[in-house]
């Protein structure tokens, strides 16, 4: 039985969806105005993760990720500047050109993550319509209110029929007493009150026509208004349309606890009168020294730059599987704190784990295993459906894995043996685990995991069958000089019964 952590309820919960076989999954996507980076990577391959796990365990899945293309204002705050507007104008561009070619970099950099794509990626652009449909439900329930052409969330007046702050653990008096009236938001009753749909300032790019039916003073009126949707409205207009009125999971990083994903339950049970998710789930965040790493602190590495090592606090580039893998190793609810260092453990790590698996291909059965090797390969199975089944518990996994490293390395040196059986079942594992769940490409790593080592296969296997040629006519010499030659340039050679195998 699958357990995940639900953040409404601060306790792990067995996952039973709403509809026997099928799980409906929306997890934010991002805002997208600049390149993505390590903070971003993270939410990303932790809900790639849970996709594939309940893929594997059998769930027909549909998984929601949205692109913020509009309605995402600085400071994730109701007043200033769109960040695609403002990115297009320092750029010169069309704001669907940086929606375009930053949204191609995303997916880019996603594919070499080894990230699948969601079922839906749909665009807040694109359901403007579903938007102020949300906004005119949530305007006749009486929970919003019109002013200067724009509309607002009455979070007063939703608190008295709904318990607003329960997702993030926060209570409207806290809010009030930590919340201060801020100048140039006289628009707003109270500055805890959120944007549902805003007025277009004349300079403002991105702005549609709109038309709201409401109600002041016992009067029915109309407004007219050139605007855009808040920032939290998209998530409600556009889960709610492809995953129902309810669905089982909504994900996204901890930061988005609040307010965003409190605005949503807030949107939600305005508009519908109940909640829509039932299981919220978060991971933490990726820190420097301690600091959550984010555009907005101006602290942030993006992928490009690991993979080229194009940054001061980089020692070198990382691959989009060290990268993978660093993140892996840590419970998907931990903080992790980035430093190089870190990521060349995580690198190593990696490596072990490609060299394991190259030598897994390799190896051949023979009628019996070792009682180590049988032992190791028994519950193997079990030991890493447990780990994921307690709240995708991957650094278990990971660790289990590496445990059985031991039979492989056991058998490739002639130490151990290995069954039919056995060996068909640690392949298995492997394939199902490490690959097909955790997303590892393991394939083409082996030996040449690292990949300046990779341009050089061909030429080291030559020399190295060339050595075997000489020890077999016992010309120690050259069989010495070419292992002395290799291992002053890097390379690890390691004899076997088979051969040979290699690494840099």
């Amino acid at each position: 039985m699958l357990y995940l952590y639900n953040t409404l309820s601060r306790t792990k919960q067995p996952f039973r969806p709403l509809h026997e076989g099928h799980v409906g999954m929306y997890v934010c996507g991002p805002t997208v105005y600049g390149d993505a980076h390590l903070g971003h990577a993270r939410p990303a391959i932790t809900f790639d993760i849970l996709y594939r796990y309940l893929t594997a365990i059998g769930y027909k899945v549909r998984y929601v990720r949205n692109i913020t293309d509009v309605g995402h204002l600085e400071h994730d705050a109701d007043e200033g500047e769109d960040k695609i507007a403002k990115k297009a104008r320092l750029e010169q561009l069309e704001p669907m050109e940086v929606v375009q070619h930053f949204t191609n970099r995303y997916h880019h950099d996603m594919e070499a993550l080894n990230v699948l794509p969601p079922s839906i990626e749909p665009h807040a652009s694109g359901h403007i319509i579903e938007q102020i449909a949300f906004v005119q439900k949530i305007l006749d329930k009486g929970y919003a209110y019109v002013s200067n052409g724009s509309i607002y969330m009455d979070v007063e007046r939703y608190a008295q029929d709904f318990p607003y702050g329960k997702l993030s653990g926060r209570n409207l008096e806290d809010i009030v007493t930590d919340t201060r009236e801020l100048d140039g938001q006289d628009e707003k009753r109270h500055s805890y009150d959120f944007a549902l749909w805003k007025k277009a300032a004349p300079e403002h790019i991105m702005h549609w026509p709109a038309v709201f039916r409401y109600t002041e003073n016992g009067e029915q009126k109309e407004l007219h208004s050139e605007g855009f949707p808040g920032w939290h409205m998209e998530c409600s207009a556009m889960g709610t349309k492809y995953l129902g009125e309810e669905f089982d999971i909504h994900g996204g990083g901890m930061d988005l606890m609040f307010p965003h994903h409190e605005a949503e339950i807030a949107q939600s049970c305005a508009a519908l009168g109940h909640d829509t998710v039932h299981y919220w789930l978060h991971n933490n965040m990726i820190t420097i020294a301690g600091k959550k790493m984010g555009k907005s602190y101006n602290n942030f590495i993006t992928l490009r730059q690991f993979f080229s090592g194009d940054h001061p606090l980089l020692t070198k580039a990382f691959s989009p599987m060290t990268i993978r893998f660093f993140i892996l190793m840590a419970h998907y609810r931990s903080t992790v704190d980035f430093s190089s260092e870190a990521l060349e453990a995580a690198e190593k790590g990696f490596q072990r784990m490609a060299e394991a698996y190259a030598r897994l291909q390799k190896i051949t059965a023979v009628a019996n295993s070792s009682e180590e090797v049988k032992a190791l390969v028994a519950d193997l199975r079990t030991r890493c459906a447990e780990a994921m089944d307690d709240d995708l518990n991957t650094p278990i996994v990971i660790s289990n894995l590496f445990d059985s490293t031991k039979a492989i390395n056991s058998v490739a040196d002639g130490k151990a043996t290995i069954s039919e059986a056995d060996l068909k079942e640690l392949r298995e594992v492997w394939q199902l685990f490490a690959i097909d769940i955790l997303g590892l490409q393991l394939a083409d790593s082996g030996a040449a995991a690292n990949s300046n080592a990779a341009a050089y296969n061909g030429a080291i296997d030559l020399l190295l069958n060339i050595r075997l040629d000489a020890k077999r006519n016992k010309d120690w010499g050259t069989s010495d000089r070419i292992r002395n030659s290799l291992t002053e340039l890097g390379f690890k050679i390691k004899d076997t019964k088979d051969g040979f195998e290699w690494s840099l």
